[in-house]
């Protein structure tokens, strides 16, 4: 079903525009289009349900920390960050490159282009306590090394998935709409990825640069969570 989104139906609902798509909806606007007909159904989203913090006591959205910190430039544990990256606009989602622990597994699970996917990143490269799911959009079976769109879990339900288990991050791509100070090659920013489920800044190295009309296109590689 297609959603038709009405002037500010997402903050009339007080949701927070994060499309983490916990709430089983793709996005916040589809899903303030459910709420319309089912007010019940409020209880999905998990950062309007979240515990009361010091910044407010009622639990709406506008009083938690995802909506108000992401919105001045700081991530859901007031930390502040440089810009936040939005995938490109022909991805489902961001891509990001990464590698099994073992790499092995992208023969032996036979990972092709298209293959939906689940795992977690693990260690130094990019640590998080969050299960990835995504789809495949390029692989090297030779070296192990994967690129596919982090889409969240809904790509996954009622699916064929393939499980990786702990794997690396080696590299972001996406692309920096509204940037707010000048990207510079060779520099390490602080950055949100805009469909990120914790709303945690990450850091890395611009290595590559495109202008184009719908913003800057870059690559991020040496990842860092926090």
């Amino acid at each position: 079903m297609d959603y038709y989104m009405s002037d500010n139906i997402v903050e009339k609902m007080e949701l927070p525009g994060l499309d983490c798509g916990l709430c089983g909806a793709k996005t916040c606007e589809e899903f303030a289009h459910i709420l319309e007909q089912k007010p019940g159904e409020r209880k999905r989203c998990v950062q309007i349900t979240r515990a009361p913090t010091a910044r407010g006591s009622s639990g709406q959205c506008g009083e938690c920390p995802s909506s108000n910190l992401v919105a001045a430039g700081k991530d859901s544990l007031g930390r502040e960050y440089d810009f936040v990256l939005d995938a490109f606009p022909e991805d489902p989602g961001p891509r990001e490159t990464i590698i099994p622990h073992n790499p092995i597994l992208t023969r032996e699970l036979v990972i092709k282009k298209g293959d939906i996917l689940i795992g977690r990143p693990l260690g130094m490269s990019c640590g998080c306590p969050v299960t990835h799911s995504g789809v495949v959009m390029d692989v090297d079976p030779r070296t192990g090394v994967i690129v596919w769109c982090v889409t969240g879990p809904l790509a996954s339900r009622g699916k064929p998935v393939k499980n990786l288990g702990y794997y690396s991050a080696q590299a972001y791509e996406g692309i920096v709409k509204d940037p707010g100070i000048e990207l510079q090659i060779g520099m390490r920013y602080w950055y949100l990825p805009r469909r990120c489920m914790l709303q945690w800044r990450h850091s890395g190295m611009v290595i590559f640069m495109s202008r184009t009309k719908e913003g800057v296109r870059v690559r991020i590689e040496g990842i860092m969570i926090g």
